[in-house]
């Protein structure tokens, strides 16, 4: 696939993402268009007919052989109908009332091809307006020509067909077209300034994107419950429940961590697995990683203790520390299976009786200290959807590297619906399977 494409669908991916902002700036675009027509509505047009009779000397100063010139005296008279003495005696009737700039501005005067005919325009707001304007005008040059102010020859006018239509835009069609095309406008003001900084924002979005940063793949990715206090942790502890899709996900990721048969055939009791779960103190969605993963291994019947290790910024976990502070609020029968523990040092002791430890840590996004948090099986970083970059990432990566751990697997919080990637998770691996054998053919038998 061309760059050209990649580059065009990751453009209209951020425009969807972003649909809300690209919507509002259509809105007021729609908004801005509708005001400008209202504030400047559209003019409507009508014309007064007045023929003129030009003297026998005018008449002989005519081009001939030509239908199409104009006859300079005809030309003449449109001058005079122009001209500020007849529209300064017509602004006497106009209403309503205007200067002699904006009059000339909305009449506009011509010949009729092939004829002494003048047709004089007027625009106006109203039909009214416009044919007033138009009559206003017409009477106005018929008077001064009869007034025998003309030189150069004696020239007679009359009315030969007053304004008595007018016609023009209508002011629905107006706002229809003009309010489309604000609105076009502010959705385009919207995608530019979306992929303009979109283009600054470092931070990873999609799954293959975040896996790729550190080079570990993504095992689950689902919608978290973050509580604001401790009654909502001791909610989640009692009543979470994942959706089908986000509960075969977690399933998964525990298989992929050698947790298989998650139905506890592959469990013993005092095994002793232990998982940590990292976060960043900033990202407070992907907290809720760790307690939901251990909520949904008590429900499959698994013995899980919950532990929030040492953090670094306590006021992050503040909240889910109280919830797990014994003496902690009775749990469900159906989470009878979860144990909640706080440990505020480090130590690699686990919860008797559990089979499963799941601990919740916090490090900071600049500064990441993994020593301040306990020692585990397995280790896996919690981050949501557009909440940390790639520099973030690798920070604790390297910190968990350089204390003897790795980092096995992603979770990712909240993930983009829009997005298309799987953050490149490897197959399991498949049990071999018994050769089957092999018809032989084509063989010959030695006969003594």
């Amino acid at each position: 696939m061309s760059q050209e494409t990649l580059d065009l669908r990751r453009s209209l991916q951020l425009v969807r993402r972003h649909k809300i902002v690209v919507g509002i700036l259509a809105a007021l675009g729609l908004l801005a268009g509708v005001g400008l027509v209202l504030h400047r509505p559209p003019m409507l047009a009508s014309q007064a007919l007045v023929e003129v009779v030009l003297s026998s000397s005018a008449q002989a100063a005519a081009p001939q052989g030509g239908s199409a010139a104009i006859n300079p005296a005809l030309a003449t008279q449109i001058v005079i109908a122009s001209s500020d003495s007849v529209l300064e005696s017509a602004l006497r009737t106009v209403d309503p009332s205007m200067s002699v700039q904006t009059l000339r501005s909305r009449v506009r005067t011509t010949s009729v091809a092939s004829s002494d005919i003048l047709s004089i325009s007027g625009q106006g707001r109203t039909a009214a307006q416009a044919e007033g304007i138009a009559n206003a005008v017409a009477d106005s040059y018929v008077a001064y020509v009869s007034s025998g102010k003309i030189t150069g020859g004696q020239v007679q006018a009359r009315v030969l067909e007053p304004a008595t239509t007018a016609a023009g835009p209508s002011l629905r069609s107006r706002l229809l077209i003009t309010g489309c095309l604000g609105a076009l406008l502010g959705a385009l003001v919207g995608a530019i300034a979306v992929l303009a900084f979109s283009r600054r924002d470092r931070r990873l979005r999609e799954r293959d994107e975040i896996a790729d940063s550190i080079g570990v793949p993504v095992l689950a990715s689902i919608n978290v419950e973050y509580p604001s206090n401790a009654a909502g942790w001791t909610k989640l502890f009692t009543e979470y429940r994942p959706g089908a899709v986000d509960a075969w996900r977690l399933r998964k990721a525990l298989q992929y961590l050698g947790l298989a048969d998650v139905n506890l055939a592959g469990f013993r009791e005092g095994g002793g697995f232990s998982l940590g779960v990292l976060s960043f103190s900033f990202d407070h969605g992907a907290l809720a990683l760790g307690p939901q993963l251990a909520v949904f291994a008590a429900s499959l019947g698994i013995p899980t203790a919950l532990v929030v290790a040492p953090q670094q910024a306590v006021h992050t976990t503040a909240t889910l520390r109280t919830a797990c502070t014994p003496p902690s609020p009775a749990l469900s029968s159906r989470s009878g299976h979860l144990r909640l523990a706080v440990r505020d040092h480090d130590s690699a002791d686990r919860q008797p009786d559990t089979a499963l430890t799941v601990v919740v840590a916090v490090v900071d996004g600049q500064t990441p200290q993994i020593a301040d948090t306990m020692p585990t099986s397995a280790t896996v970083l919690g981050v949501t959807a557009a909440a940390a970059t790639a520099e973030q990432l690798a920070r604790v990566a390297t910190a968990v590297a350089a204390h003897g751990r790795q980092i096995a697997g992603i979770l990712v919080a909240d993930p983009d619906p829009a997005d298309p990637t799987t953050g490149r998770l490897p197959q399991l691996a498949r049990p071999a399977q018994r050769r089957r054998p092999t018809r032989m053919t084509g063989t010959t038998m030695e006969t003594r």
